[in-house]
């Protein structure tokens, strides 16, 4: 389901249709994997990151993985890669300000999980006391 508005500018008036699920779905092309969302959180919090503060804060993720998820957000303009030409080789992620846009839906998506723990801690609680 769509919706349509027009814009009116220098006199031209301009009809553009919106179709809110091609949205989701572009959203959820860029943020879906299994360790996009996580990796932009370490980010979001710390700004910029070496790849081995990456592995280090997420342990469980492989080089390759992490590697293909920082390719793939940074061809998204969510995090920018800075290569500095010393030895050993340095290389940093920053998230970009475009990326930080994303941040509003972090913090809303680590509240709603805060909130979805406590909820399951309740619903188990009221199950033991009915199997008392």
């Amino acid at each position: 389901m769509g919706y349509t508005i027009f814009i009116t500018s220098v006199g031209v008036k301009k009809k553009m249709t919106f179709n809110c699920q091609h949205e989701v779905e572009t959203a959820l092309e860029v943020l879906v994997g299994k360790w996009k969302l996580i990796i932009l959180s370490h980010i979001a919090l710390n700004k910029t990151m070496r790849f081995g503060e990456f592995q280090r804060n997420i342990p469980d993720i492989t080089k390759k993985m992490l590697s293909s998820q920082l390719r793939d957000l940074e061809q998204n303009g969510i995090i920018s890669r800075t290569v500095y030409n010393q030895m050993p080789l340095k290389v940093e992620y920053t998230i970009t300000a475009y990326g930080e846009s994303l941040k509003p839906i972090l913090d809303s998506l680590t509240n709603w999980g805060k909130n979805h723990i406590e909820y399951m801690k309740q619903q188990e609680n009221n199950e033991n006391q009915i199997l008392r």
